[in-house]
């Protein structure tokens, strides 16, 4: 299949670059075909991919006015930690498909935003290569098939400063993704996984028996693993991957610091309830203090603002920090960040808000 050739990324963003959609547009310049593919597909008909960002569409915003604004400002408390905003960036594998800084760029841009940077299981760059004093760091860890493997890199995460563990269980099998296999997408064989194999050994498996179920699925983590991780580590556990409120009830009764409302960015499982949907569903039944995040379909401050409002402590940004740092590394990442989080500050003036703790239901109506 022939694949335009990119462009080099830019070392100054252009004036025309004003919106996430922006970025998007000029970031699709900078990669391969195939790795656009990889980037911007989901699973089977991306209905979920699509529905991830509809959904915010379908909330308008009330805004009260009159209200003193003079000592508003977009902090907010989370594991005992104080964060100047609620824009985290998502645990998002093999970025040097996307720039050859890889992480290390986006984990710089996300330092210098003062952003929390979620870093892959499925990094290119070392976990220890990420400055160590920064507090705005946690890991995600994908189950490595035993705990031995998985504890070995749980350690290095404690080792190298990390303040969270964030467990994604919601991607036991990769889901089938149509748009990446018609352009034949695979890794690059040379691509560096300090930490991981890209492809765990399954179980052997008998002819008669399921090389998934019988296979993968006996080395895939369960509910007694999460209770061996919170056992076996001080830093906060956080599932990635919840969308059941029956689910969430479990990871509080468990113990889980946490949770992450995500369905991967509709990426496994097509037609998923959207992530927005879910989180409303889940805040109605786990404590009002309970951590809960929120990850997918984030574009604009407004988005920011309305998942707030419908419970989540802090949001997630995936894909569109991947456009800025595809455009411009470090650069890009660092305005996506910027950009949005002019944008949440905006909308929270102009709907009267003076705090975080202020954004609640009462400025949102469902269409």
């Amino acid at each position: 299949m022939s694949q335009h050739r990119p462009l080099p990324p830019l070392d100054a963003i252009p004036a025309y670059i004003q919106t996430i959609h922006d970025y998007q547009q000029q970031a699709q310049r900078h990669v391969p075909e195939d790795v656009w593919g990889y980037l911007n597909g989901g699973a089977m008909h991306e209905l979920s991919v699509q529905n991830n960002c509809q959904q915010f569409q379908n909330i308008q915003l009330i805004p009260r006015h009159l209200n003193d604004l003079t000592q508003g400002n977009t902090r907010f408390h989370l594991f005992g930690l104080e964060y100047p905003h609620p824009i985290f960036l998502a645990p998002i594998g093999h970025q040097a498909l996307f720039h050859p800084q890889a992480e290390a760029a986006s984990a710089l841009a996300a330092e210098v935003m003062q952003s929390n940077i979620i870093l892959s299981t499925f990094s290119n760059t070392a976990m220890d290569e990420l400055t160590h004093h920064n507090p705005y760091k946690w890991f995600q860890l994908y189950w490595q098939g035993s705990r031995e493997k998985s504890l070995a890199l749980i350690k290095q995460a404690e080792q190298s400063g990390y303040r969270a563990l964030v467990i994604t269980v919601d991607a036991p099998h990769v889901g089938i993704r149509d748009r990446e296999r018609k352009l034949f997408f695979q890794l690059p064989k040379n691509m560096q996984h300090p930490h991981t194999p890209t492809h765990l050994s399954f179980p052997d498996v008998s002819p008669s028996e399921s090389q998934l179920f019988q296979g993968l699925m006996q080395i895939a983590p369960k509910w007694s693993d999460i209770a061996w991780v919170i056992a076996n580590t001080q830093l906060p556990v956080i599932l990635k991957g919840i969308l059941h409120p029956a689910d969430a009830q479990k990871a509080l009764d468990y113990g889980v610091a946490g949770i992450i409302v995500s369905n991967h960015g509709g990426r496994i499982v097509d037609t998923t309830i959207p992530p927005l949907i879910a989180l409303e569903k889940i805040r109605a039944i786990v404590p009002a203090d309970y951590p809960v995040l929120f990850d997918g379909g984030i574009r604009r401050g407004t988005d920011v603002f309305k998942a707030i409002a419908l419970g989540a402590n802090a949001i997630l940004i995936g894909r569109p920090y991947i456009y800025g740092l595809a455009t411009a590394g470090a650069l890009g990442v660092a305005h996506v960040i910027r950009m949005l989080k002019e944008e949440f500050e905006i909308t929270m003036a102009l709907m009267g808000t003076a705090t975080i703790k202020d954004i609640n239901q009462d400025y949102i109506y469902r269409i």
